[in-house]
């Protein structure tokens, strides 16, 4: 027998499933910053997702951060969910920042090929950063592959 209230696992993972497709049909971030002090695109060749990424800065940490791009539903809503989180926070936390925070945002377990798809907001958002330091040459999209 399972039981899918609000205090077990089922109930957690409706809850963030429910959470993801909403960021997915009503996006917060969605757009580009004003001004753009940051930007950079990335890809998913694998499955066809595509985000853009705006940032605007204040010193040394991230003040906006906004996304346009297409694809299923994870890449979108994560990319989407990781910006607010990244709002306000300084550039080296939010280069420190890997898969495994990215999974802790959305909630639930993710199969390897759904976890590309999650991380390419972070892929691109880190890559943008270092591009803009020159620590890294814009050869064309990131990609998560």
């Amino acid at each position: 027998m399972t039981h899918d209230g609000p205090h077990s696992d089922g109930g957690s993972a409706l809850m963030y499933r429910q959470s993801i497709l909403d960021h997915y049909k009503n996006p917060r971030n969605w757009g580009t910053t004003e001004p753009v002090d940051v930007h950079h695109a990335g890809e998913n060749p694998l499955c066809g997702d595509h985000i853009t990424v705006t940032l605007a800065l204040d010193g040394a940490r991230v003040r906006d951060a906004r996304f346009e791009g297409q694809g299923c539903a994870i890449s979108q809503a994560a990319a989407d969910i990781l910006l607010d989180e990244i709002k306000g926070r300084p550039l080296e936390e939010v280069l420190r920042m890997d898969q495994e925070n990215v999974q802790t945002l959305l909630g639930i377990p993710l199969s390897p090929a759904r976890v590309k798809c999650a991380v390419l907001g972070l892929v691109v958002v880190k890559d943008a950063i270092r591009i803009t330091r020159g620590e890294l040459q814009r050869t064309g999209p990131s990609r998560t592959e």
